[in-house]
Formats: C-alpha cells, structure tokens, sequence
C-alpha cells in the first residue's frame, strides 16, 4: 500500500504551509547541504519571518563535541528578540573515514574546503528564506573559535561579526611562519591573500573563560597529526593563546573586544550571554546606521 497515498495530509489545502510552520520555522529539522551532503545544518528561524523586516543570519560554529543543536537551541530567543535566523552547520568526525576530529577547524582537509562548505550552506539558506545580504555573523567556542578566526582571515568581506571562542590554537599575523601557525604561505594553500583591511572592518570579539587552564587537549606533540615547528609558541593556556591572538591582530589595527569571563572553565554555553551582548550591540549600530 502506498501509504503517502493514503495520507490524510496529501492534497489537504494548507499542506505545504503546516509543513514549512513545523520543519522550516522556529526549530528546523535538521538538513542535509545540498552542495554536498556529507555536511548538514540545523536552523531557528523567527515566525515572523514574513511579517518583520528582512532578518538577520549568525551562524553558530560547533566545537569537537559537535553541539550543534544545542547552540541552536541556546541563540534561538536571541534570534527571536532581534529578528535574526540562528544557522548551525554540523561538520562530522571522520568525514574521510580516518576519525579525524580536528580537520574544520584548520578550513582545510585533503580535498575538503570547510569555508566554502560553510558559504555553500549559507547560499542554500539565503535562497530558501529570500535573504538579499550576504554577509553574516559568525561565533565558534573551542573548535569552532579555531574555524571562526581562520574564517575570518579568509573571508571578511562576508561577515557583519565575528566571535571567537576560545580557541586551541591560534593563527597569528605572521607573514614569517607558514599555515596554521602563521599567514606566510595562505595565498599557495587557498588561493587568495589575507586582506588586513577587510579584517579591520569587522567587529571581532574574543571571549574565553578565566579558569578555562587544562592545557591536556591544546598541547600539541610532535609527531601529531596538526604537530609544525612553533605550534605552542602563542602560550600554554587557552586565555593565553587567545591573548597572543589579540595582539597579533591588533598590532595590525585590528580592534578587538576581549573578554574574560571570570570563574568560567571551558564551556561554551557558559560564554554565549557575552556573546550576545556583543551580536546585540553590533546589530544596534548597524541598524541604526542603515536607517540613517
């Protein structure tokens, strides 16, 4: 028997609304990329969607325990409250195969773009909903604070923010060192050159917690899979590495908001009222100045 057939929703008028009122607005499903469905992304999408002005679009970047819907769930009343649509990609282990968890947060792994991965969803997204910008805010705690700031370095021109959650390691500035520790050799491994410029356009935020000091998981080995000469340089804790971050962006006038949040170990829920607090106070002046 054919069972969609015989559905009692088939051909009931209305259908194709209740189903995008249940699996397309407030808490999406979960989606598969249609570029490449390895990936797939999980929404909150404010009701008013068709009501509101135009909304906003923050992605979430998940860390290695890929939390993903749990961060969804934890913007969605922001995203509520500013008419903003709350987009969480999932990035799996071991997309190769080779249990890898580590391979998006350095943007490449063998044949894989995880930033061109990231902007596919974000078109699929845009053209679903009928967004006309095409930039966005991006946040990352842990793993995804690795993918945010190497992003950014990538693509500025793309993002109206940038949050970076403690990452485990860092990026530097530093045209005398090669991918990841530094920037010498990016235009070779992505084909295109830092733009300082573009960067300093963007507000970026780095956030960490102050008791976030288990260094068990940051220290890299030689002999590792991400082990290169001067992998450790930036510090041994998380806050010092992302402190290191700090300078080296802000030696290039870079302006950055650091915040340290006090008796906070490393988690990521526990960062993400700053983090709002931060998307809050960009979204007022960028509204603001569109309205001028």
């Amino acid at each position: 028997m054919d069972l969609a057939a015989t559905s009692p929703l088939k051909n009931e008028p209305g259908t194709k609304d209740r189903g995008r009122q249940i699996y397309d607005l407030g808490h999406s499903t979960v989606f598969a990329s249609k570029a490449d469905p390895r990936f797939s992304y999980c929404l909150y999408v404010p009701r008013t969607l068709d009501q509101d002005d135009a909304p906003d679009l923050i992605v979430a970047m998940h860390g290695t325990g890929r939390a993903f819907t749990e961060y969804r769930d934890a913007f969605a009343e922001f995203g509520r409250w500013n008419n903003c649509i709350i987009l969480c990609p999932l990035f799996p282990v071991g997309v190769l195969g080779d249990g890898n968890r580590d391979g998006f947060k350095y943007i490449k792994e063998a044949d894989i773009r995880y930033d061109e991965v990231l902007l596919s969803i974000v078109d699929e997204v845009r053209e679903r909903y009928s967004l006309q910008a095409d930039r966005f805010a991006l946040f990352g705690f842990s793993g995804g604070g690795h993918f945010t700031h190497r992003f950014l370095m990538l693509h500025p021109e793309r993002l109206w923010a940038a949050s970076i959650g403690a990452p485990g390691s860092v990026t530097l500035l530093d045209p005398t060192r090669d991918w990841w520790v530094g920037i010498r050799n990016v235009k070779e491994r992505f084909g295109r050159d830092i733009d300082i410029k573009a960067m300093g356009r963007v507000p970026v935020q780095m956030v960490v917690g102050a008791a976030d000091l288990e260094t068990w998981e940051i220290t890299h080995r030689e002999g590792g899979r991400n082990w290169m000469p001067g992998a450790n340089d930036a510090g041994q804790t998380r806050p010092e590495r992302l402190d290191s971050l700090r300078r080296s962006f802000e030696a290039e006038g870079i302006q950055v908001r650091f915040d340290l949040v006090p008796n906070v170990p490393h988690d990521g829920m526990r960062v993400v009222e700053n983090v709002q607090d931060f998307f809050a106070a960009v979204l007022k002046d960028r509204r603001s100045n569109k309205n001028d």
